[in-house]
């Protein structure tokens, strides 16, 4: 890629009173928790969704805990649905996963009566039912006109040791068109490597330059073979923007498979201090794998020769390409 990006310093601190006063409400959390051994429904289904939000985004407990200065023990209580937990710290938790409070305490499709209408609409729809129907809603509240370049960008997603990078390049050296990997753009935007950003200034951070690196991207380039971090997924208006303009490809393995490519490149950070990691990455896969749906393609890599996956995925890529017209409705 030919193009620096300079570095972009953030405007939007943290907000650390709300952080330490998510701390002070902590240790009385817990004491209320330990006291009860009875779990309430209520509280069971939020812990469940928390774990699941925090799956999606790749955070482990430990990482969640320091974003928001509570406790491990006090956010086990609270995905295990024994903790009870002040309106303070969830909302210091939703600030930090980067969604809405209503998404972790409970379901905002039963805030108004033509939500209810359009959740019975829903209901029972198959998922490329409810595809359609999200297609649909998008470009009917699109404030821009659809991207005519957007099937000349591909943009390859999924977990790490998918084979983003590795394909990605073949196929844009095919394609002759630029490759690139969004995590170096981040790298140049920030003016430092992504784990740095993570532990100088937190995942709301990255989000951030995530976002802005993307836009730069699309902006400078109208053909390419884009490489995104498995994470973007989880952040819902980056991920609008990739799948808008560009066409995405799900680049599916095992969770064996993603472990062993990874270990295999030398890189044994998944390994190290975990002896759950596998564990980890099941979960984050299976909190993702409605979300990495959501692209125009999937295409498996598992038990597949470098060669023999390779001409698989251009072939079926071509013929997807050629097949959808500029008015056509994603179908995975």
């Amino acid at each position: 890629m030919n193009q620096n990006y300079s570095p972009a310093p953030l405007d939007d601190p943290a907000d650390e009173d709300a952080s330490r006063a998510a701390s002070r409400a902590d240790s009385g959390t817990e004491r209320a928790a330990e006291r009860g051994g009875e779990r309430d429904p209520f509280l069971t289904a939020m812990g469940d969704r928390v774990r699941l939000l925090r799956a999606r985004r790749g955070m482990t407990r430990k990482t969640l805990a320091t974003e928001t200065g509570l406790s491990e023990r006090h956010l086990a209580n609270l995905e295990s649905g024994v903790g009870n937990a002040s309106v303070l710290v969830l909302r210091q938790i939703a600030a930090t996963l980067n969604c809405s409070l209503a998404e972790v305490i409970g379901d905002e499709t039963t805030a108004s009566a033509e939500w209810l209408l359009i959740r019975e609409l829903l209901q029972g729809r198959d998922q490329a039912a409810l595809q359609r129907a999200r297609v649909a809603l998008a470009e009917m509240f699109a404030q821009a006109p659809r991207d005519p370049h957007r099937k000349d960008r591909i943009a390859l997603i999924g977990l790490r040791g998918a084979g983003k990078s590795t394909f990605g390049r073949m196929l844009a050296q095919e394609r002759k068109v630029p490759f690139v990997e969004l995590t170096r753009v981040i790298e140049q935007l920030a003016g430092c490597p992504p784990s740095e950003i993570h532990s100088l200034y937190g995942a709301s951070a990255y989000r951030r330059y995530e976002h802005r690196a993307l836009e730069a991207v699309i902006q400078e380039h109208e053909r390419a073979v884009i490489a995104s971090p498995g994470g973007l997924v989880s952040e819902s208006g980056t991920f609008n923007a990739l799948l808008s303009h560009c066409f995405t490809v799900w680049l599916q393995a095992t969770p064996e498979e993603h472990m062993r490519r990874v270990v295999a490149q030398g890189d044994l950070r998944p390994m190290s201090g975990n002896k759950e990691a596998m564990d980890d990455l099941k979960r984050i896969l299976a909190g993702r794998s409605e979300l990495y749906g959501r692209a125009d393609m999937t295409f498996d890599t598992s038990e597949k020769t470098l060669a023999d996956a390779y001409l698989q995925l251009r072939d079926r890529l071509a013929a997807r390409l050629a097949a959808e017209s500029p008015d056509d409705a994603r179908v995975s």
